[in-house]
């Protein structure tokens, strides 16, 4: 039911976006070769499947990225996630000699992460072409603002399967740059492994999404949290207002809390139409003052507007609990871990300018800063691709955690580190 109101609303609002084979799909999937959404639509994709089912999200990315390279024609870009395409374009940037010559050839570089065995198997679905190859070379040497609409003059529309919360961080960047010109789709709204709700506007900006009441037993509670809550039914929300999803969708499974806060933006006949909020368990808290992860977003980005050429490519915040005794002895405070493009170096004045924003926009934080109770925030940049392994790590397809809590994890981000 899901996949037939997708298509539906994807056709009627660009008609020509179901055409056979018209549509590139760019998602690492490890041991699990199918579309993201959970279906087979072999004539819609011109992505072979076991490209994305490879043990290196870097490799699927790139080999996927091939093959969509081959289809002039396509209509449609779908990845499974919004930094699973900035990643694949970022290949696209640093390898389009490599990638020119092995579209010329009809052949498959070996490479680590792609089994001999799938190698040969993709390299039979491959035959040369010069033409295509002399294309790409000649659009990638003019820049690549734009590219993506200049690669596939056809495409109506980039299709995402998670374009909210911070999400929208690689969202903006890509409409900005690569995508420039062409509108993106979030079709569904998954939580705690289970399809909820779908997306009937795929020409709204802000991806909100139909609550489906037989998809699972919703409950939700107020935010922010009463004294004594009730869990709140379907028909009993309110417009406008936020609350903490409740789920009973798996079996065995029940009254799962999703960690996530919903805001009702209306109502579609009697269902409610929500947009996702932010992710609980991304909260910044060190002393209970819990900073939610949108609001931290919106203010690293007001600091870095200050910052002349400074543009934000990706970001990390660590608790200092998760440092042990590196941190030294010092107040709890946070950590934060940024890719910028324009900067290569940090001064002592930009770094004090996000804590003084931090200040200025919660209270409470600025309370505990005053009394001494939270330490100074500390800010690191990293080299470029510091995050694409950084995902890469977390070994499975998910939205990038803005909050850190595996050391292993940590570990690697502050290797990358060089300010």
């Amino acid at each position: 039911q899901g996949s037939l109101l997708y298509l539906d609303a994807l056709g009627a609002a660009f008609p020509r976006s179901l055409a056979r084979r018209g549509t590139a799909l760019l998602h690492w999937n490890p041991g699990c070769p199918r579309a993201p959404a959970g279906w087979a639509l072999p004539t819609l994709y011109c992505t072979p499947a076991p490209a994305g089912a490879l043990p290196s999200r870097a490799t699927a990315l790139r080999v996927q990225l091939l093959f969509a390279l081959r289809q002039r024609a396509l209509r449609v870009l779908e990845a499974g996630l919004a930094a699973e395409l900035r990643d694949a374009l970022a290949a696209l940037r640093d390898e389009w000699p490599r990638l020119a010559q092995e579209l010329a050839l009809g052949r498959l570089s070996p490479q680590p992460g792609l089994p001999e065995e799938v190698r040969s198997q993709l390299q039979a679905l491959l035959s040369p072409d010069p033409a295509r190859a002399a294309e790409l070379r000649a659009e990638c040497a003019r820049g690549f603002e734009g590219i993506v609409r200049r690669l596939w003059p056809q495409l109506e529309v980039v299709v995402v399967g998670s374009a909210h919360s911070t999400e929208r961080l690689y969202c903006d960047a890509l409409r900005l740059a690569d995508c420039r010109g062409l509108p993106f789709y979030c079709p569904f709204y998954q939580a705690v492994g289970a399809l909820l709700g779908v997306n009937l506007w795929p020409e709204e900006p802000v991806p909100q999404f139909l609550l489906c009441p037989d998809w699972a037993f919703f409950e939700f509670l107020p935010c922010p949290a009463e004294e004594e809550p009730r869990t709140m039914l379907l028909d009993e929300l309110w417009e406008g207002h936020e609350y903490g999803l409740v789920v009973t969708a798996q079996p065995g499974e029940y009254r799962s809390c999703a960690g996530e806060v919903l805001r009702v933006a209306g109502f579609h006949k009697q269902c409610p139409v929500v947009e996702p909020v932010r992710r609980e368990s991304q909260t910044l808290s060190v002393r209970g003052e819990s900073i939610p992860e949108e609001r931290f977003c919106q203010t690293l980005c007001r600091a870095l507007g200050m910052w002349p050429g400074a543009r934000l490519i990706d970001y990390v915040c660590v608790e200092s609990s998760l440092l042990g005794d590196s941190s030294g002895p010092c107040a709890p405070h946070y950590e934060v871990f940024v890719e910028l493009q324009g900067l290569r170096d940090l001064s002592e004045g930009q770094r004090y300018k996000l804590d003084q924003c931090l200040q200025e926009d919660f209270l409470v934080y600025k309370s505990f800063r005053f009394k001494g109770s939270i330490g100074p925030l500390r800010l690191h940049l990293v080299r470029a691709g510091a995050f694409t392994r950084l995902r890469e790590a977390l070994g499975s397809p998910v939205p990038m955690p803005r909050v850190l809590r595996e050391e292993r994890l940590l570990q690697l981000i502050q290797g990358s580190v060089i300010s």
